[in-house]
């Protein structure tokens, strides 16, 4: 099993649509929140008396690689004032969390495994020195507490015992030290199971827990790579095993399971949480990483080119607490509400709408994709995903230039320094593959490979076909894809702006909130096989919710399908028949990104 370790953003940078990306997200809610948002600006992390928990490194986990990415030095100097502000205020014996003595015993430590990876991330990215003495004195305070008995997990560091081991990894890399193998086998004897709950995952209830908390299950896919290694146990696969219950029992259409806020079933009028969306593609970078194994990468770019920018809007100012499949409208509910365990405003987009951890958390989800376009191992450079990127290191650089996943052709610059080998990841769904214009027979792992000398100056065009199809969805249902892109039935809208201040927390333009009302019909199935791609080049806002880069062309009929009883702003779960009336109409289909409102899983009707 081959093992790929990621770059820093000093040896690999984005390019051409990825960056516009990463710029509008700087723009953005990411690179202003400690300007707006009190929880950031006035966080007990760095003096203050506003939250001292998950907020500031949640968004540092983010707002770092970005900074760094685009090479920013406000915003690097901004994320600095934060890090000299957390390590002075770190105690003697290495404790970092912004709690009182007496307060530590009732603190949940999830917040120190989520700083401790948070510090890991801002030293990949500056090579501050300081950084790996703070985690381990910190690691060392926190192994002296859980060994001793003084704290023990619970709630939350329970459910995401896990996530330490970025920096236990990182510390055992540099400090050859027992105790590092003992604070991993405490964690782990002391949290969540996840293998010996998955029966809880076939049923979904309206009831909140821990165990189907969509967050917590996108983070524990990658459990077993982070951890296996320093626990001297072997390597299973049980991301596999437990990701197909969750697929058949709670999957959607761009790989998400739903969690509005706990595990939802299949229905596509049910949300998914947008922290699970930035953990589940995080999960995947990490698995792909560990394992070499192109299904965890065709994973993650279904995420990132779908789930991820849907639900957040075009200029990265607001965003959904959770997205649903068929979404006719962002309203809120006048009565109670349509998910399980989320308040009637979760769909909104907004600054903070029904919980302020996707505030903070989504920041993380492109910085670290774009990490993930190249990985190495020795003297062997591997393009795990092809976005348009710029590698530098020492065996050699790369330009590769790209619009896909809009258009699946790909041109890598290359100038090798010393003798290296570049393999390049071909999705499992390609066609017709060619290499610099020659027909080329892929490799039974799915990945090409080029061996370079010293000093060599190549480019390489890589191109292949993708097709369209419909795949078939619970209850009789069809979606569209093509590649790693889905597409919908766009529908289109008026935004209702609203500028209001609760509880201290003000919402202004830009950053206020908006209900999309659907202004165009949704009530309609596929009549027909015809499905024809057009495709563009990607925009000054790649994933326009005006101007879609790729379209689909199909003929829809109406059928007879009502409303959820008891709303006005979703659709029923199903249509009340599966019998076309009227003539068939041309649509045109957009990609589920670009869709803000949309109907994503539609009946087939003659």
């Amino acid at each position: 099993m081959e093992k790929w370790r990621f770059y820093t953003p000093a040896e690999l940078k984005p390019e051409g649509w990825l960056k516009r990306q990463l710029e509008i997200q700087a723009r953005g809610l990411s690179g202003n929140l400690d300007k707006i948002w009190r929880d950031i600006r006035d966080s007990a992390w760095i003096g203050g008396s506003a939250e001292g928990w998950e907020r500031v490194p949640y968004w540092l986990d983010g707002f770092v690689p970005l900074a760094y990415l685009l090479g920013d030095e406000d915003m690097i100097s901004r994320a600095k004032r934060y890090i000299d502000a957390i390590l002075g205020l770190q105690r003697e014996d290495g404790w970092i969390c912004p709690c009182t003595d007496e307060e530590i015993p009732e603190y949940d430590t999830w917040a120190v495994l989520l700083i401790s990876k948070a510090l890991t991330v801002y030293y990949e990215c500056s090579g501050d020195e300081r950084i790996p003495e703070a985690i381990y004195r910190m690691l060392r305070n926190y192994y002296e507490l859980l060994s001793s008995g003084k704290i023990r997990l619970f709630n939350w560091g329970k459910a995401r015992w896990f996530e330490g081991f970025i920096a236990i990894n990182f510390t055992a890399q540099r400090y050859d030290e027992p105790w590092l193998k003992e604070l991993a086998e405490i964690l782990k004897a002391q949290g969540t199971d996840y293998a010996e709950i998955s029966g809880l995952w076939k049923r979904p209830l309206n009831k909140w827990t821990y165990e189907t908390h969509i967050v917590n299950i996108g983070m524990m896919l990658k459990s077993e790579a982070v951890s296996c290694d320093i626990l001297g146990e072997e390597y299973s696969d049980r991301a596999e095993r437990l990701h197909g219950i969750l697929e058949k029992y709670n999957g959607t259409p761009v790989g998400l399971f739903t969690g509005d806020e706990c595990l939802s079933g299949l229905s596509p009028i049910q949300g998914t949480e947008l922290c699970a969306v930035a953990e589940q593609m995080y999960s995947y970078e990490l698995l792909y990483a560990y394992t070499g194994e192109s299904k965890w990468a065709e994973r993650l770019e279904t995420l990132a080119f779908n789930a991820l920018p849907a639900t957040i809007s075009d200029d990265m100012w607001t965003h959904q607490y959770v997205q649903m499949s068929n979404q006719i409208a962002c309203e809120r509910f006048p009565g109670r509400s349509q998910f399980r365990t989320n308040g009637s405003e979760a769909h909104l987009f907004g600054l903070e709408p029904n919980y302020g951890c996707c505030t903070a958390n989504f920041n993380q989800a492109w910085p670290k994709f774009a990490l993930s376009a190249f990985m190495h191992s020795q003297s062997t450079v591997i393009c795990a995903v092809q976005i348009p990127s710029s590698l530098d290191d020492a065996n050699c650089s790369i330009v590769l230039e790209t619009d896909y996943p809009f258009r699946n052709e790909s041109v890598y610059r290359v100038t090798a320094k010393k003798p290296f080998e570049l393999r390049v990841r071909i999705p499992g769904f390609a066609r017709s593959l060619t290499v610099s214009g020659k027909a080329y027979t892929e490799t039974g792992s799915g990945e090409l490979s080029f061996e370079f000398s010293g000093g060599e100056k190549a480019e390489l065009r890589i191109a292949f076909e993708t097709e369209a199809e419909f795949v078939r969805r619970p209850h009789d249902l069809a979606s569209v894809k093509c590649g790693s892109l889905v597409f919908a039935l766009p529908i289109m809208f008026e935004k209702r702006m609203h500028e209001y201040e609760r509880d201290g927390v003000e919402r202004k333009f830009p950053y206020c909130d908006y209900e999309l009302v659907g202004k165009s019909d949704w009530n309609y199935g596929y009549c027909g096989d015809e499905l024809i791609v057009e495709r563009n080049s990607p925009g000054e806002i790649p994933f326009s919710s005006d101007r879609p880069p790729v379209t689909v062309r199909t003929e829809v009929r109406k059928v007879p399908w009502e409303l959820e009883d008891g709303f006005e702003t979703v659709c029923a779960k199903l249509p009340a028949a599966r019998v076309g009336y009227g003539e068939s109409e041309p649509a045109e289909l957009w990609p589920y990104a670009c869709a803000k409102l949309r109907m994503t899983e539609l009946p087939t009707v003659d």
